[in-house]
This record gives structure tokens, C-alpha cells and sequence, in this order.
């Protein structure tokens, strides 16, 4: 695995090598960026770039090596995205297909037959590779330590990255994406700003708060820009609804008109949705307060996902708001809690969560809700949702220790919510009598991210500051 990784490690950067000498700041709105697709294969990914809304002929090719030839892969696709306040501008589609699992490749796009972009990058691993991700939530910050993170994350070498939801603050619209995401993580080069690490490795995103609270077209006409920018499975569930398992839409018909044109038969069906990477399974869901997790056909849709994919070796379960927190802040969100029997049923290994900017790690759990809980309203109009508290009964295996003993009894669940924005409760650190006794580790005190190694039935975790230190880790064997 350790040369797999070295190799990848290469590819990335001479990635970074490339893209300062190949590409014309002047072509793009954003660069290209590698997504897992509506329909995820290990032989394939998607490409998209944005450009000025002018017609011109785009064209992508692929070979295996420097002394291969070019390929030519299907006419990209393009979706307009002309929304009030925000220059009018094309995000293309274009599929890399025929592409060997795990193997590093040569990309490059031409503009009129003209090169402007070229990198290198990885297709995804079959079942019978190993693969390494990163997880880390509340990323597009554009604070110092967002920047530094980002940093950390390229240099661990995934081969991608999770974000357990918000993806930009404050609001998740596309201004916010151009100022403080683009920047960082699709950068031209490696510098005290960002570093180009979506030209070689796919970003996997959750939906989080700060990611759909821009729901009122009228006050934000480039609201709800997760559905204009990123490609990801359409498979989750439909709801009876017109709407689906999202926010409702507000606005004038016309603002509602340009958002959806946009955002085409993305929004809503890509707030909830899964995965197969390796020999892993992921569901990724929408954890927010409008969502009503007391329903059953979103609740069937989850157990269903998971039984279809139990001959997988690893469950993983991808959202924002954790329902197991030791943090004051977000405590009484614990809507999440409500799938835990469904997670222990389909035997989930460990859940990523954002939402609470820290790291906390529980022990291996059982969890038993008592009936739906408790919803919660408040806010200023005294009818905004604020989450549900869900009591109940658990189990916890405490002889677990990831190190003698790496055979857990129960569901791992995970807040890797340090990505970049400010701390929560950095006063808990060393006060363990403030933690709920389902907390095993609990680090505010620093930014992080998460790094998880599967090779077969082993995954490694650990957590790790911007640079590279080992603030937590263990081992799960199966």
C-alpha cells in the first residue's frame, strides 16, 4: 500500500507542476475539478470547469502516460447558470470514461482546439485496492486556518475527500464559492492561499446548514450554488412532495425560474444520496432541522440502501449535524440519533459528521431512541425549527482501544468539524466531566482533519493537525 500511495503522492504533484504552466487565469471562472458523477464507476469520474457565457468549442482527451496517445472522451455538456447579482457564466460537464481502477492518467482541456488546462489524476480504486480519503467538515471559511488545512489535506495525498457539509459559509452561494472556495481548493498552484488539489482528486460533499439556509431567492438570487457545482449520484429518495427531503424554495417565480434552470435534476435529488469507493459503501444524507427524520420513506430509503450494499466490507455514513456531541454548542440537534437502530442493522463501521467545529470520537455504541423525541421551535418568529432531542438508552464498548483490541461492538461516530472555522468550546478539551459518557476523545483546541487508510478489512483513522501531527488514531480489523 505504502508505494501505492507514493505513486499517488507523484501524480498529485505534477499535477500541481502543470497546472502553473498550462493554465490562462483569464479562461476560467473556476478550473477544472474532478466529482464521482451522477452514476459513480471505478472507471470513470466527471470534469467540470466554468467559463464566461460565450460560445466556444470544448474538447477533453485522456491518455495512460506521457508517451501515450490522446483520447478523445464524449462533447462535454454544458448548464447556464444567470441568476440577479452574478455575472452569467456556463458550467461544463465532461465524463472520463475507459479509465483503468486506481491507475494515474493525463487529462487535458482545449478550448478551439487550443490547450488551456492539463493534470494528472487517479481513477478510482476497484474493491480489491486501497485507497486512502480525508473527511473534514466546515471548510470554505477563508480563514487562515482554512488555508492551512487545505494545505495539510493536500499533503496527506487522498486519493479523495469527504466534506461532511458546510461547504462554504455563510450562506452557500455562488459569490461565497468564488472568494473563499474556488480559491483554496482549486487553486492554480501551492502558496499561502490554496493549493490545486480538485484538478487531481474528487470532492464528495454532504449538504449542510450554512449550505441550504439560502433558500429565500429574493434576498439571495445565487443561493443554494451546491446544486449548480457539484456533480454527485442522483439515487436518493423522492419524496411525495414537490420539493423533496430539502428546504422549500422562496422567491418570485423568476428567481425560482433561473435557480432551477441551473441547478437542472440536481435540486433536489442530490441532498440525499450513496456510493460504492473500494470495497466501501457510502451513504451520504441531508441532517438538517427541516428534514423530518420521524418520516418513513426516507428512513426505508436508508435501510434499504444499506441492505442492498451489505456485501460490501466497509459502511460509512456521511452528515452534517451529529446527533452524539459532548459540545454545549448544537447540543440539543440530536435529530441523527433517530437512524441509529438502522446504522447498528445495516452495520455501519463509522459516521462522519461536521456541524461542531471540533474533533470528537465516541466509543463503539448502541443506541435505542425513546419514541421520535422532542421537536424543538424557537428563533425570533418562534417558528423556526431548531432541531429534536432524542433521549434514549446506550451501550457502549468500552474495551475497544483500536490498538490490542480493533474489533469494536457497535457504531463509531465521528465530528470532524475543525476544517477552518472557529473553534467550538476549547474549554471542554480538559474537561472530561463536561463529556457526555459517550465520548471517548475530545480535541478543540486545534483545526484537524480526518484521515482513513482501508487495505482490505483493515481501516486505520487518524486525526491530524495541519501539519501532519497525530492528535487521535485507531484500527478496525475485520
Amino acid at each position: 500500500m505504502k508505494n501505492k500511495l507514493v505513486a499517488l503522492a507523484l501524480s498529485i504533484s505534477f499535477c500541481s507542476a502543470i497546472a502553473q504552466t498550462k493554465i490562462s487565469q483569464s479562461v476560467f471562472f473556476a478550473n477544472p475539478y474532478l466529482q464521482i458523477g451522477a452514476v459513480p464507476t471505478s472507471q470513470s469520474l466527471d470534469l467540470l470547469w466554468q467559463t464566461t457565457d460565450q460560445k466556444a468549442l470544448w474538447t477533453v482527451e485522456i491518455k495512460a502516460s506521457a508517451k501515450s496517445k490522446w483520447v478523445k472522451m464524449t462533447t462535454p455538456t454544458a448548464s447556464k447558470v444567470a441568476v440577479a447579482g452574478i455575472e452569467s457564466h456556463l458550467v461544463y460537464r465532461a465524463a472520463l470514461t475507459g479509465l483503468a481502477s486506481g491507475s494515474t492518467f493525463i487529462y487535458r482541456v482545449l478550448k478551439n482546439g487550443k490547450e488551456v488546462f492539463t493534470a494528472n489524476a487517479e481513477a478510482p480504486r476497484s474493491a480489491d485496492q486501497a485507497f486512502r480519503f480525508v473527511a473534514f467538515g466546515d471548510v470554505g471559511a477563508g480563514t487562515p486556518e482554512a488555508k492551512q488545512i487545505a494545505n495539510g489535506v493536500y499533503n496527506a495525498k487522498p486519493n479523495f475527500v469527504l466534506v461532511p457539509g458546510d461547504i462554504v459559509y455563510e450562506e452557500g452561494l455562488i459569490s461565497e464559492y468564488q472568494k473563499i472556495f474556488w480559491p483554496i481548493y482549486n487553486a492554480n498552484k501551492v502558496d499561502n492561499v490554496g493549493v490545486p488539489l480538485m484538478c487531481s482528486v474528487p470532492f464528495i460533499g454532504a449538504v449542510g446548514n450554512h449550505d441550504s439556509s439560502s433558500n429565500d431567492l429574493d434576498k439571495h438570487p445565487d443561493g443554494l450554488a451546491y446544486y449548480h457545482y457539484w456533480d454527485q449520484p442522483l439515487n436518493g429518495p423522492i419524496s411525495k412532495s414537490k420539493v423533496g427531503y430539502v428546504s422549500d424554495l422562496i422567491g418570485t417565480d423568476a428567481n425560482k425560474k433561473a435557480f432551477l434552470e441551473g441547478a437542472g435534476d440536481r435540486f433536489p435529488r442530490m441532498a440525499n444520496y450513496s456510493f460504492n469507493y473500494g470495497n466501501a459503501h457510502y451513504t451520504v444524507l441531508d441532517a438538517d432541522t427541516y428534514v423530518d427524520w420521524t418520516d418513513k420513506d426516507i428512513k426505508d430509503w436508508v435501510t434499504k440502501d444499506l441492505e442492498d450494499s451489505k456485501e460490501m466490507t466497509w459502511h460509512f455514513v456521511v452528515y452534517h449535524h451529529p446527533g452524539f456531541s459532548s459540545s454545549i454548542d448544537h447540543f440539543e440537534q440530536q435529530q441523527m440519533r433517530l437512524l441509529s437502530p438502522i446504522f447498528e442493522k445495516g452495520k455501519v463501521d463509522v459516521v462522519f459528521n461536521g456541524h461542531v467545529h471540533n474533533y470528537q470520537r465516541t466509543f463503539p455504541m448502541h443506541f435505542a431512541p425513546e419514541k421520535n423525541g422532542t421537536l424543538l421551535i424557537g428563533g425570533k418568529d418562534n417558528k423556526t425549527l431548531r432541531g429534536r432531542v432524542v433521549t434514549g438508552r446506550w451501550s457502549l464498548d468500552r474495551k475497544f482501544d483500536g490498538k490490542t483490541n480493533t474489533n469494536p461492538k457497535g457504531v463509531i461516530y465521528i465530528v470532524t468539524g475543525a476544517g477552518g472555522q472557529t473553534l467550538y468550546d476549547p474549554e471542554q478539551e480538559n474537561d472530561s466531566d463536561t463529556w457526555q459518557k459517550f465520548t471517548d476523545k475530545f480535541i478543540s483546541t486545534v483545526h484537524s482533519f480526518t484521515v482513513a487508510n482501508v487495505n482490505g478489512k483493515t481501516l486505520k483513522i487518524s486525526q491530524e493537525d495541519a501539519n501532519g501531527k497525530v492528535l487521535d488514531e485507531f484500527v478496525i480489523t475485520k
